[in-house]
């Protein structure tokens, strides 16, 4: 019998462009706005691979109630002897140095970073974050929903204790890699987007801080120079939507990605990371409101801004901040995705 002497192909080579570490993180905090604070932390550090090279964790004394317990399973009691978030800033920030900040819907845990660090009056030391729910979309994974406990059941990943900062973060840690390596094998660009800082800004009349993203022109917040939350912001150059407008959004129904969403009024969460999670999902943040306008998203559906004024002349549907963040938890792709 003649020896099979067919050489054996050698696997494609690991994408030169993919970053050489990252920081798979996840948080749990007192609760949603841009005022809450981070009771937990945990960090998974992995290899340009994906492997495991150590883990961290940590509990944060948010100097407040500690929200939404029937969740997080942390009192007061319990996190009353814990560090301060400035205690702990310095080793945290040396897990995440020089690596990619990995998480699962990454624009809430970077934002709750941000703003953690701000307060320090430090800089937290990210530059580019990756969202595995936008990865598992550019991978075409088959999934019903985008929940982490989906993600973990699609690689047979077993989760422990569901809102553990630490359960969480290994877990979407073994999750990641199988994904990492699947998007080398397809040719995949990685969703990496970039993680700005934020500034305190202080108001002389309150004495009161909000962490506002980068600096602004001065005038944009009035001759005391304190924050408005319905200053001017400047225009970000966002790229283009790579999906068709499916139309209007209908009660009931799922987003899909593609349709037009605009915003009006103060958020409680940061707009520009409110933003951000509606481009990672695949939607259009349009500046303006027209007809083809898909969604409003405002806390004040009785204020007669432009937007909202035009929203009740086009008959364009109108949601608040709270129900748009259910909203975005699982976005329909677009037809033909």
């Amino acid at each position: 019998m003649l020896e099979d002497l067919t050489p054996t192909p050698s696997p494609a080579p690991w994408p030169t462009a993919y970053p050489q570490g990252y920081a798979v993180v996840d948080v749990e905090t007192t609760g949603l706005s841009r005022d809450d604070r981070i009771i937990s932390a945990a960090v998974y550090r992995l290899d340009a691979r994906g492997e495991v090279e150590d883990h961290w964790y940590t509990t944060v004394n948010p100097e407040r109630d500690p929200g939404p317990v029937w969740i997080h399973g942390l009192t007061g009691d319990a996190l009353e002897g814990a560090p301060l978030f400035v205690d702990i800033a310095e080793e945290f920030a040396s897990r995440l140095a020089d690596r990619v900040l990995v998480a699962h819907n990454a624009v809430f845990d970077w934002s709750m970073i941000a703003r953690e660090y701000a307060r320090a009056e430090r800089e937290a030391p990210v530059r580019q974050r990756l969202c595995t729910i936008a990865l598992s979309k550019e991978l075409g994974l088959p999934l019903p929903n985008h929940k982490l406990e989906t993600l973990a059941a699609h690689f047979g990943v077993v989760q422990q204790r569901a809102h553990h900062a630490l359960d969480d973060a290994r877990v979407l840690a073994e999750a990641f890699r199988p994904s990492l390596h699947a998007a080398a094998r397809g040719g995949v660009r990685l969703p990496l987007l970039e993680c700005r800082a934020l500034t305190e800004w202080s108001s002389p009349a309150t004495g009161a801080t909000r962490p506002q993203i980068g600096r602004q022109a001065s005038g944009g917040y009035g001759g005391s120079g304190g924050y408005q939350p319905t200053s001017w912001r400047p225009s970000r150059k966002r790229p283009a939507c790579p999906y068709p407008n499916p139309g209007r959004y209908e009660d009931g129904k799922p987003l899909r990605q593609g349709m037009r969403v605009a915003f009006s009024g103060d958020t409680s969460v940061e707009r520009d990371l409110l933003e951000d999670r509606a481009v990672e999902a695949g939607l259009h943040v349009a500046t303006s409101l027209s007809r083809l306008t898909s969604l409003l998203v405002t806390n004040d559906p009785d204020s007669m801004t432009s937007k909202v004024v035009k929203a009740q002349q086009f008959g364009t549907p109108v949601v608040d901040e709270a129900a748009f963040g259910q909203l975005l938890r699982d976005v329909e792709p677009a037809a033909g995705v």
